[in-house]
């Protein structure tokens, strides 16, 4: 199957620093065009993509799954000649986790941003739980934008499928979790467990007290290009 995805790609030299947007969001986020500055800055390779179904890329948001976007993570990778550093933001945590199981000798290291693997888990009440399978949908308002976000019963039947944080993630490069403690999406006692459960013994964990779940400010922008340097002169 060809895999057809709007993405921008900077040139550079070292392992590509790949980013993996969030639920419902794309390429062109605030963190995503920062990283590609901080990228043409410093002439570090960058690729920031659309999974299918957002942003520029093809489809409707709804008839895509987590399996889906992971094979569309899978699909950039393939095209990148070395390997690559994942900076996976919030869902995008969960697929560079994913992706880091499967294909370790494709990553040079992981930097995640309020990453939330498993969060079809953890991340529904029962009774949402309930009306994903009786009627195929939650909607639920969003802070992030004026439209609420769907959440269908194939995208959360897909993410029961795909938990990473059930076993030992067997991964062996450098990882960095950036997480804010005033996250109101992510509750921040998961990274210490997302870094417990992968087997690298360099896995660093960055708690930011007042740091929400976009960590979109200056200075936590500031703090993921450190982790990225910090995972980039480690691999």
């Amino acid at each position: 199957m060809t895999i057809s995805l709007a993405c921008h790609r900077t040139p550079g030299t070292g392992p590509t620093v790949v980013f993996l947007p969030g639920y419902a969001s794309d390429m062109s986020g605030t963190k995503a065009l920062a990283l590609e500055a901080w990228a043409k800055a410093n002439g570090r390779p960058y690729l920031r993509f659309d999974y299918r179904g957002c942003g520029e890329s093809p489809g409707a948001f709804e008839d895509f799954t987590l399996a889906d976007w992971y094979a569309d993570v899978l699909a950039m990778l393939d095209t990148i000649d070395g390997k690559a550093v994942l900076a996976g933001s919030s869902m995008g945590g969960w697929l560079m986790l994913l992706i880091a199981r499967a294909r370790p000798e494709k990553v040079a290291g992981l930097v995640g941003i309020a990453a939330a693997p498993d969060f079809t888990d953890w991340g529904f009440t029962e009774a949402q739980k309930h009306t994903l399978v009786e009627r195929g949908r939650v909607l639920e308002d969003s802070p992030y934008s004026e439209t609420p976000t769907v959440t269908t019963r194939g995208f959360w039947e897909s993410g029961e499928r795909f938990h990473v944080l059930a076993a030992p993630i067997a991964y062996e490069g450098p990882v960095r979790l950036v997480q804010g403690q005033a996250d109101q999406d992510v509750p921040w006692e998961l990274a210490p467990r997302i870094a417990a459960t992968l087997r690298s013994a360099d896995v660093q964990t960055w708690l930011v007290k007042d740091g929400d779940h976009r960590l979109s400010r200056e200075s936590d922008i500031a703090l993921i290009i450190h982790a990225i340097e910090d995972v980039l002169a480690r691999s």
